[in-house]
Order: C-alpha cells, then sequence, then structure tokens
C-alpha cells in the first residue's frame, strides 16, 4: 500500500481543515499509533500508508461535523489521495457514518483503534502524569466500563473493532497503550512546533 500524499502535504491539509488543537492532536496521535500498528503486525513497509491514512481519518470532522466520511473523499483529492487512502479514511466511520466496510488490516486497526485512542487521551489526563507512560490495562478497563467516563468515545465501535481483528479487547487495550506510548513524545514536540 503506497500513497503519493506526503506527509508535509497530509498535515497541511489537516491543518486546513482543522484548527482546534484537540482535532489536530487526535490526528498525529492515530498517526503515530497507526505507523506502530504497520510495524508490529508486518507491515513495516506501508507504514507511511498507515500512518497517513491515520493523519487525515477525521480531516472533514471539524467543518463538517454533519458530513463526516462523506465530505473527506473531496477533501482528500486537493492532496492528490488515492482511492486506496480514499477507502481507508471513510471506512473508519463504518456503521456510525459510512457504510464503507474496513477491509484490509490497516483498515481494521483504524477503526479499532481511533475511539480507543479518545478514550486512552482522555484517561491519561485525568492521571497525575498527564500520560500513558505508566497507564495500566487494569485502569483503562475500568474507564472503558464507566460509560459516562469519554461518553463519545463508542464502545461499541471499539468492542467490534476488536473483534473484526480478532482480538480480545485486553489485547486491544494493550497494543494500543503501547502504540500510544511509542508516540506521545513526538506529537507532544510536533504540537508545540506547531504552536497548536
Amino acid at each position: 500500500m503506497k500513497t503519493n500524499v506526503t506527509r508535509d502535504k497530509a498535515l497541511s491539509l489537516l491543518m486546513k481543515y482543522n484548527k482546534e488543537p484537540f482535532h489536530i492532536l487526535h490526528g498525529l496521535t492515530v498517526e503515530g499509533t497507526m505507523r506502530w500498528y504497520a510495524k508490529e503486525l508486518g507491515y513495516g513497509e506501508d507504514e507511511d500508508f498507515w500512518g497517513i491514512a491515520g493523519l487525515l481519518h477525521d480531516v472533514d470532522f471539524e467543518n463538517y461535523p454533519e458530513e463526516h466520511c462523506i465530505k473527506a473523499p473531496e477533501l482528500l483529492a486537493e492532496a492528490g489521495a488515492e482511492p486506496e487512502l480514499v477507502h481507508a479514511v471513510v471506512s473508519h466511520g463504518y456503521g456510525l457514518v459510512s457504510d464503507v466496510e474496513p477491509e484490509h488490516d490497516m483498515e481494521k486497526v483504524l477503526f479499532a483503534s481511533d475511539e480507543l485512542t479518545g478514550l486512552i487521551g482522555a484517561a491519561a489526563r485525568m492521571r497525575p502524569s498527564k500520560s500513558v507512560m505508566d497507564m495500566e490495562v487494569s485502569s483503562l478497563k475500568k474507564k472503558y466500563k464507566d460509560k459516562r467516563f469519554a461518553a463519545g468515545c463508542s464502545r461499541e465501535v471499539i468492542a467490534q473493532g476488536a473483534e473484526r481483528l480478532g482480538w480480545t479487547l485486553e489485547e486491544l487495550f494493550e497494543k494500543t497503550i503501547e502504540a500510544m506510548r511509542s508516540c506521545e513524545a513526538s506529537v507532544s514536540e510536533e504540537m508545540e512546533k506547531l504552536g497548536v
């Protein structure tokens, strides 16, 4: 899986349509998470594609929340995105805002980890360390079970995502925490550098 969309072009596109620091942080976090998963699952040569899909998965969310995953193909065309990249981005909203089903392992990982990175990020902000570095799966499980905590993060999508990958929820939690640990420092640095 290759894309002609460079990271610089992808970041410019994300920032053109997203001004909220939270949305930019989320895009960078999902990018880093996807890059880790690409290497972890044996798709290292496709790491850039996985990362770009993660970075741009919510490109249309801030400006077009009612058309999330519907407006994305048009915006992605500005950066010259291939049909494969468009499919990957749109499939992460399957069942909620899109009827494009995640097929490739990369799409299944994006589907499963998108909502979960939001939940993990919210849980990390509640910790004294404000970090995922010292987060345990057991404490994440408690937050996951509390439906009022980070209520916007769909537990149904997370559970369905684990199932699509053939993993237990615990495996998905463990891997995604590890993935977020791998990029936490670089995401913070980049947010600072961008002045967001």
